[in-house]
């Protein structure tokens, strides 16, 4: 299992969060995401074999939030 911490930029609320940890939750291999709004961070831990970080960061870009490490 690999754990990943990213930042999402502009995520404003609460709604933005819950859009992004159910993106996030969707990408095959995951196996736990939470977010912390305060710090504007995803963290989620997932099955390397079956999923990339790469697969992350596009689920949230699709929603039109930018990404920095």
């Amino acid at each position: 299992m690999e754990t990943s911490i990213v930042t999402v930029q502009n995520m404003a609320n609460q709604q933005d969060a819950d859009k992004v940890l159910q993106a996030i939750e969707e990408v095959w291999g995951v196996s736990k995401a939470e977010i912390n709004l305060s710090k504007s961070q995803a963290t989620f831990t997932y099955d390397e074999r079956m999923a990339s970080q790469q697969d992350f960061e596009q689920a949230i870009k699709d929603l039109g939030f930018d990404i920095t490490h």
